[in-house]
């Protein structure tokens, strides 16, 4: 079905809505949400309140009122049809009298999936699929990754110099990036649901792994911070225990637990900002799905790499990148990209 102009509008509305929703909503997905009247004239919009409030159809009614009647529904992600926490949005949206629901991409949740055949029993008319893989490469993603694979979305971030190395010979790392490139890993901090370390990282540079604005303050959202301390080396003196955010400190070294730890916490985007050491435990364990790589014009030659051991003893065994994007920030360069496991299909990725 062909859309008019005023719905293709309020797609992309709502995907642009459903970005400011990052990092905010778990375990709930980030959805955006526009309610169009009759006549096809915004009438309201809304993204999904944290975990407990209300979905962004339900928002978006509330804004829209009586003008939500015979009118449009444009949704990044299908309508829930189960109850939760809160009440299913498929309820809500016939009973505000929407005739017509325009969504995304399909709930791959099996509890709150089926919305859409509740809306066509109900006399709605449904369009599905509209702008789906922008949705699904956009703020869904690692809500979706996470509902399909039951662990979160894992991101592995660093900085390095051109030469590969993360620290001098004398272990010195600040600031290897640039201050474009520190305020853009800041921004990245900010969309992810926690942010994991390992002891070590800790007690080498007593990071405090919060989100900091312009000025260097703490923002007031912040992620969870996690800790792997399996040998319980960190003092309670770190800068991961102030009060500027929420920490946790799992008692393991192995990726896997940890991530069902956390999916079950309600994590669903991960940052891993750990040193060589853990972040060639995640690439052994093929636990990583992005890697975003800020690379300094500077060589050190000696000095600790980003990666360590990583489960590779050969060139073919060697971790595949798929490069999504090269950008300039400053002097460095910023390469985001996406390993390639060999049993995986590009749709699972």
């Amino acid at each position: 079905m062909q859309l008019t102009e005023a719905e293709q509008a309020a797609m992309h509305r709502a995907l642009a809505l459903g970005e400011t929703a990052r990092g905010r909503t778990s375990p709930n997905p980030p959805v955006g949400a526009v309610v169009l009247d009759e006549d096809g004239t915004l009438a309201g919009e809304g993204v999904t309140a944290p975990a407990g409030g209300p979905h962004a159809e339900v928002v978006a009614l509330a804004a829209a009122g009586a003008a939500a009647r015979g009118g449009t529904a444009v949704v990044t992600l299908e309508p829930c049809a189960h109850t939760g926490r809160t009440g299913p949005c498929t309820e809500a949206l016939i009973a505000a009298g929407i005739a017509k629901v325009i969504y995304a991409v399909d709930d791959p949740n099996p509890l709150a999936a089926g919305g859409s055949d509740a809306l066509r029993e109900a006399g709605v008319t449904v369009v599905a699929g509209v702008n789906a893989i922008e949705a699904a490469s956009g703020a869904l993603r690692a809500w979706l990754h996470a509902v399909s694979s039951a662990r979160p979305f894992v991101t592995w971030k660093y900085a390095a110099t051109l030469d590969g190395r993360v620290a001098a010979v004398d272990l010195t790392a600040r600031w290897i990036s640039s201050a474009v490139s520190r305020a853009d890993a800041h921004a990245l901090r900010a969309v992810v649901d926690a942010i994991v370390v390992g002891s070590g990282t800790v007690l080498a540079d007593d990071p405090q792994l919060t989100v900091r604005d312009g000025d260097d303050k703490p923002v007031e959202h912040q992620p969870l911070r996690v800790v792997l301390d399996r040998r319980h080396r960190v003092p309670q003196s770190a800068q991961v225990f102030d009060n500027a955010a929420e920490t946790l400190v799992l008692d393991t070294a192995v990726p896997r637990f940890a991530l069902k730890a956390l999916f079950d916490r309600g994590v669903r985007h991960l940052l891993l900002e750990g040193g060589p050491t853990l972040a060639g435990a995640f690439i052994e364990a093929r636990c990583v799905d992005e890697v975003i790589a800020y690379l300094a014009p500077t060589l050190l030659g000696d000095g600790p790499s980003a990666l360590g051991h990583a489960g590779v003893g050969s060139l073919d065994e060697a971790v595949t990148l798929d490069v999504d994007s090269v950008s300039r920030l400053g002097e460095d360069i910023k390469v985001v990209a996406r390993p390639v496991w060999a049993e995986q299909t590009a749709g699972e990725r």
